[in-house]
């Protein structure tokens, strides 16, 4: 997992960054566990990691958004997971911050 999560190498000397850097890596294990956990180890982390890294969004002006990624068995199961869709064909801005909203007062994942 350190290749996919692309922990090494590292050069930093600062103690303090040193810490950040382990915390941060830490912390993106741990979320990832606990993602792979809720998904039933169906997938493996170059999957998960992949599939996460290509959901992205073409935000039209004033308007919304369009997802830019394609709906697929992984993509289904993440927002199962995560309590929320972002695969329709166009999401209004007031339904992006319905669903920001929801995943910051619920913190349905943690």
């Amino acid at each position: 997992m350190k290749t996919d999560f692309c922990a090494r190498p590292v050069y930093l000397q600062d103690e303090n960054r040193i810490k950040a850097h382990f915390l941060i890596c830490f912390l993106a294990l741990t979320l990832y566990r606990f993602l792979e956990k809720k998904l039933d180890y169906k997938y493996t982390c170059g999957e998960v990691l992949d599939t996460l890294k290509a959901i992205n969004f073409a935000g039209i002006q004033e308007q919304g958004f369009i997802p830019l990624y394609r709906r697929e068995l992984i993509t289904d199961a993440l927002h199962e997971v995560c309590g929320f869709r972002t695969d329709y064909q166009f999401i209004t801005k007031s339904s992006m911050r319905t669903i920001q909203k929801k995943v910051k007062g619920k913190n349905k994942l943690l």
